[in-house]
């Protein structure tokens, strides 16, 4: 990463950092109470409160458990930079023996609890360099990111654009990439999402007469291999795209051929007109498929996250800055990952970072979304750094030098 030309910028991100270095201690302790008492999306209640009752400035309850809190030295609402962090865990039921471990079929497997008090740390710190703040700083605590509906395209088309912000960044942990490091890279980053339910409905019948039936197993089975080929023989390789059968029901017992059977999807893709193919393709292949059985289909969509997409302004200033505060850049980190932190980007121009945590000490690599999945404590640090960075490369504006 090349040296920042902002000395200015700089000296703000060392004071920064100071102020989140004296905000750790109570940071860590935060983290672990809502490690402690995770809550699952839309139902944020004690979560939000938690958070709320940390910061040191008024918080303003939207869209059900959302908060929001804005850090200025007057009465400026608009063109601040929004920055996010997730209220919501997970239905999983933790193994990770931590002495704050959740004990109940609810979990923080994403780090959200990390990222939550990270950005309470830089909130903090923030706070009391208020006055020397090159924009305004609001912090977004946002409901179910892990379900639908999403809670940031409901602040996206809510509260949050009454805002306007000038820009919109976040941070999340990852236990791939390597501890000390952060990858940030300009462009698409993640994949849109959709979320399709297929039902193929046959007629019943008893398994020794099948001849009498129209049997929807046979169907759904044949179509999960079609469905599969879809991407591999439809999308263009050279551009990312993944299709997902992750939940198949029918039938009640082994010899009666069921009325109906069940498939549940995830589309991803980085283009969007992969996006919609997909969405052609899945309805064509059931349609298709069922006919031939016999059978009659049934396509829902629930539309989710666009890709997500770093602008290359804020990516390049905040390259700079977080060498300065430390961190090495990590090598290009792109995947068919998705989060609907990329509803935000409709708002104004967006940032992600993923900060590593693959070596730190103590920490055994899992993957997200896993229940043995512990996110170190020493992250707090990490993320709220890399926030810190993020919010002064977005508040230099597009017309400073990117460094």
């Amino acid at each position: 990463m090349p040296p920042s030309t902002d000395p200015a910028g700089a000296e703000l991100l060392g004071l920064l950092l100071a102020g989140i270095e004296r905000e750790l201690p109570r940071a860590i302790e935060l983290r672990h109470a809502l490690h402690a008492e995770p809550e699952l999306a839309h139902a944020e209640e004690r979560t939000a409160a938690r958070v709320a009752s940390e910061l040191p400035l008024a918080c303003e309850p939207v869209s059900g458990t959302a908060r929001l809190a804005l850090v200025t030295s007057g009465e400026e609402r608009t063109g601040a930079v929004a920055v996010r962090a997730e209220l919501d865990a997970l239905p999983i039921r933790e193994r990770t023996g931590a002495p704050f471990a959740a004990t109940g079929e609810t979990m923080h497997a994403c780090g959200h609890d990390v990222h939550m008090a990270a950005l309470v740390a830089l909130v903090r710190a923030a706070h009391e360099l208020r006055a020397s703040l090159p924009a305004p700083l609001l912090a977004v605590f946002q409901p179910s990111e892990e379900a639908y509906p999403s809670g940031a395209q409901q602040l996206a088309e809510g509260p949050l654009a009454s805002f306007a912000p000038a820009a919109v960044v976040a941070a999340h942990v990852h236990p791939e990439i390597a501890w000390g490091s952060v990858a940030l890279d300009p462009g698409t980053v993640n994949a849109s999402c959709d979320a399709v339910e297929i039902t193929l409905e046959g007629e019943p019948s008893h398994g020794a007469y099948a001849h009498q039936g129209r049997d929807p197993i046979l169907a759904i089975a044949e179509l999960v291999v079609a469905l599969h080929g879809l991407v591999g023989r439809r999308i263009d390789p050279l551009h990312p795209a993944s299709l997902t059968v992750g939940v198949l029901e029918g039938g009640s017992a082994e010899n009666v051929i069921p009325a109906r059977a069940r498939a549940r999807v995830a589309l991803r893709a980085y283009r969007h007109q992969d996006r919609l193919a997909l969405r052609t393709l899945v309805g064509e292949a059931a349609n298709g498929v069922a006919a031939a059985h016999g059978c009659r289909a049934r396509v829902e969509l629930a539309a989710g996250e666009p890709a997500l997409v770093n602008d290359a302004h804020i990516v390049a200033r905040a390259r700079s800055l977080l060498a300065r505060a430390g961190f090495a850049g990590a090598p290009e980190w792109r995947s068919c990952g998705s989060d609907d932190f990329a509803f935000l980007g409709a708002l104004a121009p967006s940032a992600m970072a993923f900060v590593g945590l693959d070596g730190v000490e103590g920490f055994v690599v899992r993957p997200l979304h896993h229940p043995e999945l512990l996110v170190p404590d020493a992250a707090v640090s990490a993320v709220a750094g890399t926030l810190a960075a993020l919010y002064l490369a977005a508040a230099s504006g597009p017309s400073d030098d990117p460094g």
